[in-house]
């Protein structure tokens, strides 16, 4: 199977979409001239013209809420926000209109809008462009969050994004773009709230997302020299999570550890923690394990970046705190 970059999954998923469906279009910052400022878009302006592919203002606020009224008119927009933390300067069209409509009225209304954007730490932007933030939205009733590691999960889950009639939350990991993996050529979509086994384990279960994912592999091969054998699940949808998914594989190791790159406080690893801990109490062999960032704004310095944020030697200290 051929192997291609995540950058150029998403590409294809968006290139495939649109032909599929002339109600598709995106817009944003860059995407269309310039190719999108990860490459996502190259390409696209070329092939769909600039009715849809839209490059846009400035204005976040008004991106999302462009997109709101086009998904109430009947298209599908998949509007790119830059990176993650623009995202907060359109939390109130995202929150409290994108999030909410549907509901108030009924169901009578569909807002099929994909959000792309970039998040995640390591690059050296500095604390207000690296936010791992996707608590703020599983949070928020309304929104499916969406967060591969892979492209081939980048794909699959991009096309079934834009294909659902839900708002989604799609969040891409600045440093996982370069990343390559084997993806078919062939026609394929991955449904959401259905995890998926990244390395079958029998001693401890470890949950990651995003580029934890690959943090937690790499823990994994170091804790085999050890004879301790990890299973890695990773959700690859925050919301709706695959809880049936993630308690078979601790049922069967009894031990869970959960490595994200988000805060710690209040994190999404804190309520997957509370419901291990009430379905399992008396089954653990150890308690709930979480490794995350530290609570502190990203530093911008490298050293101190990565000090801030988990690494596999953390996950490692973690599994081996509770295995001997």
């Amino acid at each position: 199977m051929r192997e291609i970059r995540t950058h150029e999954a998403l590409n294809e998923a968006l290139a495939e979409e649109m032909r599929r469906d002339p109600n598709v279009f995106v817009m944003g910052e860059d995407v269309g001239l310039f190719g999108g400022t990860f490459r996502v878009t190259e390409h696209l302006l070329a092939e769909f013209g600039a009715k849809r592919v839209r490059d846009t203002p400035i204005a976040e606020a008004g991106i999302v809420g462009l997109a709101i009224g086009a998904a109430l008119g009947g298209l599908r927009p998949v509007p790119e926000l830059m990176t993650m933390n623009f995202a907060i300067v359109a939390m109130d069209q995202i929150i409290n209109h994108a999030a909410k409509l549907r509901y108030m009225f009924g169901g009578q209304v569909r807002l099929p809008i994909t959000i792309r954007a970039a998040g995640g730490g390591g690059t050296q932007k500095g604390a207000q462009h690296s936010h791992s933030i996707e608590s703020w939205f599983v949070n928020a009733p309304g929104l499916r969050v969406v967060i591969p590691s892979t492209p081939y999960d980048a794909k699959g889950l991009l096309k079934t994004a834009i294909r659902s009639d839900d708002v989604v939350v799609f969040i891409e990991h600045e440093m996982l773009y370069g990343v390559k993996g084997p993806v078919p050529e062939d026609e394929y979509a991955i449904p959401f709230g259905v995890a998926d086994v990244k390395r079958p384990g029998s001693d401890v279960t470890i949950v990651a997302w995003s580029r934890m994912v690959h943090e937690a592999l790499r823990a994994a091969e170091t804790l085999a020299q050890e004879g301790i054998e990890i299973e890695v699940i990773d959700p690859r949808t925050l919301d709706p999570f695959d809880w049936d998914g993630l308690y078979a594989s601790v049922a069967r190791t009894r031990r869970c550890v959960i490595a994200e790159e988000g805060w710690r406080t209040l994190g999404v690893g804190a309520e997957i923690a509370a419901r291990v801990q009430e379905r399992f109490f008396y089954e653990l062999d150890a308690p709930v394990q979480r490794v995350a960032a530290a609570d502190v704004p990203t530093p911008y310095a490298r050293e101190l970046e990565q000090a801030a944020l988990p690494h596999a030697a953390d996950i490692v200290r973690a599994v081996l705190k509770i295995t001997t």
